[in-house]
């Protein structure tokens, strides 16, 4: 117990530290971002006999299995007296899914939502040169006013994300502003001649006076484009001072050339200021064309999408920037041009590397339903669960305003119900998106029939036909309808399709999917994705294509406890075969070559068929030591048949310079009964 205390004493006196060390720069400095990360204490409420544990952030106490509970961080820190005149704020990067802040037992302010940042000012809540105990009381527990009201993802709980302490001077712009960086950069007019617009700027000035601004927009090469000077009064922190501007002959972003520009404001002296805040944005033009295609900048894009859940195997949700952008690498490597947020926004370092690397970004807000309860309930038409709706919507919206990848914003997915009407209040939701951002497009994933799908924008079908029921070439029959039927035509549709397999689940045959079975065969997931990505491709008539999904994630509600729909495993680093496909038909950057259905390498029969996914043309199979011709089945699929196996037999296949190659061994035991 002793060295508990001793380690508990250490800590705050390292949270000393953190926080006046850094004085002198403090008093230099505009604003200084102290992280708080570390040399929390955490214990669970209502929990009889558990003693605090020694943690640091982010945290959850939930890992692959979900448990709800409402649990109690607390942290010291010590605010010197120099620090006296001014401003501090505490910034949440994201606690799951509610969260309750004192400091000093004061009460500070309440957060209700997992997915987005929140902050509070706490200047008046401290003690100077003493210590002051921040507390946190996080909750994941099922509530009736805060989304989503059901989900088949887990909510772990949990201060999952960074927590910053924010010192300023008394004059700034206002990080209170939905937890933004206060400056809003609006697109009117955007052309290869000219960029024009808005920048809305919230000023929170403590000080009488007309304060100073100064906006600076400057190139990628450090050049000064344009800048400009206002002067605003003591201003409220929900009236912004708005600044027209345009630039002459701007580099656009797109996909192909990500160009940003940083817009730099400035408060007071630009020798001397109050305050600067930075932001990088990027100039485009988002459209949807007569032939029902995206446009960026008047060119048509070829939605090659994935939706990406929030979760993974070595932390649950609690994903570090490192990991994101691990993430991010895969989704790249396999051609995907685009990726979907589920249920709700990423960490913000994710959608800086959409604007670095020109991916294309869905938002999600968290208005979902559970697929796997039939008569789950999404929406209840009462005041307090309306206005946390709209709230996160504006808070999903402001928050990533800046992002030029991020092109459109996903007010529901799934969520067709018995019970209350969710279309009225779809259609208010998408009114507030258009007037919080007229340049963007609002876009819901639907699998219903029905009003729900005329209210966004864009419309993304979710589709499983051919899985459960019916074949595969019912898809030609779908699309043909969806395209002829005199009122859907007028959509400006996309599809999401994809379903479960996992690869410990091995099937020698191939079966109908069955939602309810416990027995998930990769190769079944395998031949859906063939199909649905032949099919599709060949209708041409969708906007978009979304994988559902690019990793498998933990679900409580699964049989299971997992949904197994990824083309990459729970540990994201296991790549499936279908993830296999999709490089082969997306990744025009880099060459595939590859042996499918790898993981089925013990087989019953000797006569097989061998099956290889190739963007180098067509391969040389080598079975054993003879060649076997393979005929193509596909856009960049081969095929051999009735190829004989010995009880052990190398298949190697190689491309025509020999640079290319995969190799895998397949096993013959006759006495095995297939599967």
């Amino acid at each position: 117990m002793r060295g508990y205390i001793t380690k508990i004493l250490t800590l705050v006196a390292l949270a000393v530290f953190v926080v006046s060390g850094y004085v002198s720069a403090a008093e230099t400095l505009p604003r200084i971002h102290y992280s708080l990360n570390d040399g929390w204490r955490f214990s669970t409420l209502y929990t009889p006999n558990v003693e605090a544990q020694l943690v640091d952030l982010p945290h959850t106490w939930s890992t692959q299995e979900c448990s709800y509970a409402t649990a109690q961080y607390t942290r010291q820190i010590r605010v010197p007296y120099t620090l006296r005149g001014k401003r501090l704020f505490l910034r949440f990067g994201g606690v799951m899914t509610t969260a309750t802040v004192l400091v000093n037992g004061k009460y500070v302010g309440e957060h209700r939502g997992g997915y987005t940042a929140f902050t509070f000012e706490i200047t008046d809540k401290l003690r100077y040169g003493e210590n002051n105990t921040i507390t946190v009381i996080a909750s994941n527990n099922h509530r009736t006013d805060t989304f989503p009201l059901s989900t088949e993802h887990n909510l772990y709980g949990g201060i999952y994300r960074d927590v910053e302490l924010m010192v300023t001077n008394k004059n700034i712009i206002s990080p209170l502003v939905y937890s933004t960086e206060g400056i809003f950069v609006e697109q009117s007019e955007v052309t290869a001649e000219r960029a024009s617009g808005v920048v809305s700027l919230y000023l929170s000035a403590m000080e009488e006076g007309a304060q100073q601004i100064t906006l600076r927009f400057v190139a990628a090469d450090g050049y000064e484009v344009a800048r400009y000077t206002a002067k605003a009064g003591k201003a409220d922190k929900q009236v912004a001072t708005e600044i027209p501007f345009s630039i002459d002959l701007p580099d656009l972003w797109s996909p192909e050339s990500p160009t940003l520009y940083r817009v730099e404001a400035i408060v007071g002296n630009v020798d001397k200021p109050s305050d600067v805040v930075t932001v990088n944005v990027g100039f485009r033009d988002i459209s949807i064309s007569k032939h029902n295609r995206l446009m960026i900048n008047g060119k048509e894009v070829d939605v090659k999408g994935v939706n990406l859940p929030h979760d993974n195997a070595s932390c649950g949700v609690v994903q570090s920037r490192e990991s994101l952008i691990s993430d991010f690498g895969y989704i790249q490597d396999m051609g995907a041009n685009a990726l979907r947020s589920l249920v709700g926004p990423h960490d913000k370092s994710l959608y800086d590397a959409c604007d670095r690397e020109g991916m294309l970004a869905w938002v999600d807000m968290p208005f979902t339903r559970n697929p796997i309860l039939f008569n789950d309930i999404c929406y209840y038409p009462v005041e307090p669960l309306r206005e946390n709706g709209f709230e996160q919507l504006r808070e999903v919206i402001f928050q990533n305003y800046n992002h030029p990848s991020v092109v459109m914003w996903g007010l529901f997915s799934l969520v067709s119900q018995r019970g209350d009407d969710v279309v009225p209040y779809v259609k208010e939701l998408n009114d507030l998106a258009h007037k919080l951002d007229k340049s963007r497009p609002t876009v819901g994933c639907s699998n219903a029939d029905g009003d729900i799908n005329f209210v966004t924008d864009l419309i993304v079908l979710r589709q499983d036909v051919g899985w459960s029921k019916g074949s595969y070439d019912d898809l030609r029959v779908w699309s043909r309808q969806l395209s002829e039927n005199k009122r859907f035509r007028e959509l400006r549709y996309g599809v999401c399709y994809g379903e479960e397999g996992c690869i410990t689940h091995v099937a020698d045959i191939l079966q109908r999917g069955d939602r309810n079975a416990r027995f998930r065969p990769e190769r079944q997931q395998t031949l859906m994705h063939e199909s649905y990505a032949e099919l599709l491709t060949e209708a041409g008539i969708f906007w978009g294509m979304w994988i559902d999904n690019m990793f498998d994630y933990a679900s409580a509600f699964r049989s299971q406890g997992m949904n197994y729909s990824g083309v990459m495993c729970f540990d994201h680093a296991t790549k499936k075969d279908s993830y296999y496909l999709y490089r082969t038909l997306w990744n025009a950057k880099e060459p595939t070559l590859y042996i499918a259905e790898r993981r089925w390498n013990s087989r019953c029969d000797a006569l097989q068929t061998i099956r290889v996914y190739s963007s180098v043309g067509r391969p040389t199979l080598i079975v054993g030591r003879d060649s076997v011709e393979l005929r193509e089945v596909a856009t960049c699929r081969y095929q051999a048949d009735s190829v004989l196996l010995d009880e052990s037999t190398i298949v190697r296949v190689v491309d025509g310079t020999g640079l290319y190659r995969d190799s895998m061994e397949i096993r013959v035991d006759k006495l095995r009964v297939a599967r």
